[in-house]
């Protein structure tokens, strides 16, 4: 697994990250369809901050310690040491926004329709993100991280 960095200084704000983060995680994968049949409509899993010339996109961080995991009351957030990314079980997930109000990037939003947490899941697996993919101004980048090793002592 790896990590998406964000690159602000070279970031215009177009918003295309949340357009492909939306479509990736639509039902049709199908661009009109998604965005004007769909219901519910596609949420993306991150989202676009601007202030004056400096943009960026903000996304689940997957943080070793994971305040929002440490946070979950019903243990619907968890991280996983194997893979270094925070899991979600939608099942489990009662909608308090506890770990919304926790996590120290914002990065979790809410799906009031569903009343669930919404962040980031890296595209389920894919080798590399739809938001890095489709960053035109390669903004944004997916770095491979190393597994962790479990200590022996």
């Amino acid at each position: 697994m790896g990590k998406v960095y964000v690159n602000e200084e070279v970031c215009i704000g177009c918003g295309l990250c949340e357009v492909y983060c939306k479509l990736q995680h639509s039902v049709t994968k199908d661009l009109v369809k998604a965005f004007k049949r769909e219901f519910p409509a596609p949420l993306p899993r991150l989202r676009v901050e601007e202030k004056g010339a400096v943009s960026f996109s903000t996304r689940c961080q997957h943080c070793d310690d994971s305040p929002c995991a440490r946070a979950c009351i019903t243990g619907a957030l968890t991280y996983n040491r194997e893979t270094g990314t925070v899991e979600f079980d939608e099942e489990r997930c009662v909608g308090c926004w506890t770990c919304v109000l926790v996590c120290p990037y914002a990065a979790v939003n809410r799906d009031t329709l569903k009343g669930k947490t919404l962040r980031c899941d890296l595209c389920g697996g894919e080798e590399i993100p739809a938001c890095v993919l489709n960053c035109p101004n390669e903004a944004l980048m997916y770095v491979e991280t190393p597994q962790r090793q479990e200590s022996t002592v």
